[in-house]
């Protein structure tokens, strides 16, 4: 597929939306100096491309009750494709793992855990490491506090220079 060509309001709709994405079509639209129905247009065919994947509220866990967020830093047994895909994959029947990432260098996941304490984390580990899912070894990381989150990527900054005017 071709990749879809963006302009500098392509950019900034991506950008408003990446931090507001309830605003309304109307109030959008007069953000980036459009309107309405070429504004409309500019999202659907950011939606139809696959640019914009969703949309979703932010919830506040602090304030929903305890619960605990915990970095899991993992290793596996050997660096064979099948082991990845195997491991990747059990990572997906654990609605507690919200956010995996495969790194290069000295480890090879980096794993978000939300769940209600650490007794629970435990047992999620204790699952993956029963079912071989090829967990070798793991170094668990206890957030303590967030300093920053829900950052939005700089869209403007990083492809801006790449879009065209509009």
């Amino acid at each position: 597929m071709a990749r879809l060509k963006l302009d500098n309001r392509d950019l900034r709709i991506l950008s408003i939306l990446s931090r507001d994405g309830r605003l309304s079509k109307t109030e959008l639209a007069k953000r980036v100096n459009l309107s309405a129905t070429p504004c409309w247009e500019r999202l659907k065919r950011l939606e139809d491309a696959g640019i914009i994947c969703g949309y979703r509220a932010e919830v506040s866990l602090r304030d929903l009750g305890a619960h605990v967020e915990i970095f899991l830093v993992a290793e596996l047994d050997n660096h064979k494709a099948e082991t990845f895909h195997a491991f990747e994959r059990a990572l997906g029947d654990y609605p507690e793992i919200t956010d995996a990432w495969a790194l290069g260098g000295g480890f090879d996941y980096l794993i978000r855990v939300v769940t209600k304490d650490i007794d629970s984390y435990q047992r999620l580990v204790d699952s993956l490491l029963e079912r071989r899912t090829g967990l070798a070894k793991y170094f668990t990381y206890i957030v303590t506090k967030a300093v920053k989150t829900g950052g939005v990527p700089p869209l403007e900054t990083l492809f801006g220079s790449d879009a065209d005017s509009p």
